[in-house]
């Protein structure tokens, strides 16, 4: 299982999308992903039906547990249990964080997804590990229904008021991920940034230097 203490070395964490990832098994995305450097991977897929989702979800955390990355399944905890994943991540429209812990008991990982300074207080108070905190820019492709971009003003407002680790989320490449980074976040997690390029082994590398570089000199 993973260490918490491990979530503020993730770097760079690699977010499934079935209409994205579109015929190609989710399992060789995510190992092309990892062999780029990508630290942690979360399942997601809003399409699917509930044995396909448990099928895949099995086989993308066989390809982590192979390569000692860490899974989480985002939005669904049942999946993340039926699936033994190391976690779990929930928006605020799913399942409430309390309850989230709850089901998934002190040992796994529990991210969670904020917007504000207020929803990060609550999120801590009901126990998560870590936040997903955006989206920063415009996110074009992933998530047409994502809210408006909070910037790296809104990132840095959060980071503020929380010890928690931060991963931000919505439209960062590598161009942009060096200015998350400055903003407070302690990784990114991204999701057409890997799964649209045509080689996801060389969209992760270029990202996971820009972000090393980017932690070590901040």
């Amino acid at each position: 299982m993973t260490l918490r203490s491990d979530i503020r070395r993730w770097r760079l964490c690699l977010v499934l999308d079935r209409a994205l990832a579109g015929a190609r098994p989710y399992a060789d995305i995510v190992s092309a992903a990892i062999a780029g450097g990508v630290d942690a991977v979360q399942f997601r897929d809003k399409q699917s039906d509930g044995r396909r989702l448990l099928e895949d979800a099995i086989a993308v955390g066989e390809v982590c547990r192979q390569n000692s990355i860490p899974f989480l399944v985002n939005d669904r905890v049942d999946l993340a249990l039926a699936a033994d994943a190391d976690g779990a991540h929930v928006g605020q429209d799913d399942i409430p964080a309390a309850a989230a812990r709850r089901l998934l008991g002190p040992d796994r990982i529990l991210g969670v997804s904020v917007r504000s300074a207020e929803e990060a207080r609550r999120a801590a108070a009901d126990g998560a590990d870590y936040l997903g905190v955006g989206p920063i820019f415009e996110a074009r492709g992933s998530k047409p229904d994502a809210a408006p971009p909070i910037s790296l003003a809104g990132l840095s407002a959060v980071w503020r008021i929380t010890s928690l680790p931060i991963l931000a989320i919505g439209g960062i490449h590598a161009g942009s991920a060096a200015a998350v980074i400055r903003a407070g976040a302690t990784g990114v997690a991204v999701i057409s940034a890997i799964l649209s390029a045509d080689d996801a082994t060389a969209a992760a590398r270029a990202l996971k230097d820009k972000l090393d570089t980017a932690s070590a000199d901040s």
